[in-house]
Order: structure tokens, then sequence, then C-alpha cells
């Protein structure tokens, strides 16, 4: 029978792995706690504390809990320490899933941080919208700022490609070879 794996990517030690060039440091980041948080977004800030805003695309996150948009009735709730809010359906009106096994994350920093954003999608990070989860590199990602970092989570299946695609963004954007944007005005 012939072995599939061969085709795939071998993942890297997250624990040491970094990229680093001229303007862009790029390190995945271990030992967060994520929730998923669906139904009542009302309810459930007011069970746990969080405030009802939550950050969106190329959005502001700060400290070390705090929540992203995914849809309008769902959050990304990342937090360094565990929560107290078990996971499973609350009578409140809003059920949590502990997902912090499924994604792994990624912090990107560096002053070619604009650079890296134009290759991997095609979205104004200047612009940020009310959905944190968009389309980078070619994969479905949750993609935010958290303290002027970049912070990228994908599902953990998919993290050695992205780790490859951004070892060669990383390696074109060291050699001078920005992409091309257009900008149109009205």
């Amino acid at each position: 029978m012939r072995d599939l794996a061969e085709k795939w990517s071998v993942a890297p030690d997250w624990q040491s792995a970094t990229i680093g060039v001229p303007g862009l440091k790029i390190s995945p980041i271990t030992g967060l706690h994520q929730r998923l948080v669906s139904g009542g977004l009302a309810a459930w800030a007011e069970v746990s504390g969080f405030d009802g805003t939550a950050a969106g695309a190329f959005g502001l996150t700060e400290g070390i809990r705090y929540s992203v948009r995914l849809a309008r009735d769902r959050l990304l709730v990342v937090s360094s320490n565990p929560l107290a809010i078990p996971a499973g359906w609350h009578g409140e009106g809003f059920a949590v899933t502990t997902i912090s096994a499924g994604l792994q994350v990624f912090e990107v920093e560096g002053p070619a941080l604009d650079a890296f954003i134009a290759r991997g999608t095609t979205l104004d990070p200047r612009q940020p919208s009310a959905s944190a989860a968009l389309s980078l590199a070619g994969v479905s990602a949750i993609v935010y700022r958290h303290e002027n970092r970049l912070r990228i989570h994908v599902d953990r299946g998919l993290a050695a490609y992205l780790w490859t695609w951004m070892e060669q963004a990383a390696g074109h954007i060291a050699a001078g070879n920005q992409p091309v944007v257009i900008a149109l005005r009205a």
C-alpha cells in the first residue's frame, strides 16, 4: 500500500520553531486556552465577565484574556489562564466548546508586517471587519492584532502547510520581492 503521509509537510517542533528575517519574526504560540462560544453572546458576557465587544479581522486585542468575533452569534475566547466557565450547554442560552487542541496559534511581528499580510490576503489591514475569520494563504484562519502583533489561529491539521507558506513568504519579503498593491481611488 502506498504511503500517502510522505506528501504532507512534517510539523516543526512548535516549542522552538521560529522564522526570522530582516523586518519580520514569526513564532508559534503555545499554552493558550481557546474556547468557542456560540449562541447568546449577551448572556455569555453577563455570566463570564467578558464585555460584549470582540475584535474582528485586524482588530486590536489586549491583555491575558480577550475575545474575537467569528460570526454574529459566535466568538473565540482566548486566555492565558484557564476559564472558570465549563464547556457545554448553559441554560442562559449559549454553548462553550474547548478547542485549544484543535487550533495552532502563530504570532507575526515586525516592520514588514503589512507586506506579509498583503501576500496572504486581499483584505486591507487598515480596514478592520466585524469577523476575524478570513482566508489567509488559501486556508481559513482567524486573524487579529494582539498588542501590536498579528495573531493567526488555524486548524492544527493545516498548521504545517501554513508554516511552510510563511517561511516562503518571509523569504520573498527578505529578498525585497514585495507584492504589487494597486490602490483604486473613487
